[in-house]
């Protein structure tokens, strides 16, 4: 059986490793397909396709574009894309031009709850300055001591409704497929599991997806409890969507799930790999 792992995260975003470091990891994992998705950013693709085709591992190039939809943030991991097309490099150049100033508005929150230094110290966690986000301050946060861990991080801090969190406005959901598509790429909603939106507009995200083009979501994901893998897999089907998995990693003993380390998926979906 054929190891894919279609996303994942190296130091051209919010990863710890090298994207030349990840790809060699994914190999010892048994990796055999491996997609790198980096947030907004194509930057770390050739890197890794070098060492993918030291490796013999099938690099397939990916993004994971930051969207907003009806006041949710929410991910779609572009797979197979051009990273040379004008219309996605632009819309991603777009969509890291605000990240920036969302990092200092956040620091500022942390600092009214008498946690200082959080903007430099975020900083001092990304190794690629253009791509600040939520992880670095989550590890600037266990540095501090604030928290145990990463993982706790995001149910105490960062997100919605709670401090450090700011609300901030990202591509469109049809721009981001306009761009995956112009690019010759298949989108795929990235782990659905995570969303705090209720089940009622789960189904309309779904349905919008589809409706504006989407390709598939992920069904096994480094996110998503075992009881949560059949009920995605049941609306991949009804919403008539192939099915990915991702571990989503990000750092080993991070949190989440090892390079590759995915249960199958549910005899009924539809892999995302049966159309290429």
């Amino acid at each position: 059986m054929i190891v894919f792992d279609l996303h994942c995260h190296s130091t051209a975003s919010d990863g710890v490793l090298a994207p030349r470091d990840l790809v060699e990891r994914a190999g010892r994992m048994g990796v055999q397909v491996l997609a790198l998705t980096d947030h907004d950013s194509l930057a770390g693709l050739e890197e890794a396709r070098q060492m993918a085709g030291n490796l013999g591992i099938r690099l397939i190039h990916g993004v994971e574009i930051s969207v907003t939809w009806h006041g949710h943030t929410v991910h779609v991991v572009a797979l197979n894309v051009d990273p040379t097309q004008p219309e996605l490099v632009k819309g991603l150049a777009g969509n890291r031009g605000g990240r920036a100033e969302r990092a200092v508005r956040m620091a500022h929150d942390l600092a009214r709850l008498g946690i200082h230094g959080a903007l430099e110290g975020a900083y001092g966690f990304a190794d690629n300055k253009e791509l600040i986000g939520r992880t670095h301050f989550a590890r600037f946060l266990v540095e501090r001591g604030v928290v145990k861990d990463v993982k706790t991080v995001f149910k105490k801090f960062l997100v919605k409704g709670k401090p450090g969190y700011v609300v901030h406005q990202w591509a469109g959901l049809g721009e981001a497929l306009e761009w995956i598509r112009a690019a010759g790429g298949q989108s795929v909603l990235a782990h659905p599991g995570r969303y705090q939106m209720g089940k009622e507009k789960i189904r309309l995200l779904l349905e919008e997806f589809r409706i504006l083009g989407g390709d598939a979501i992920e069904v096994v994901t480094g996110s998503h409890t075992p009881d949560q893998v059949p009920i995605f897999a049941a609306l991949a089907a009804e919403y008539d969507l192939l099915a990915s998995v991702g571990s989503d990693f990000h750092a080993p003993g991070e949190g989440g799930r090892e390079l590759g380390r995915l249960q199958p998926l549910p005899a009924q979906c539809r892999p995302l790999w049966s159309v290429w």
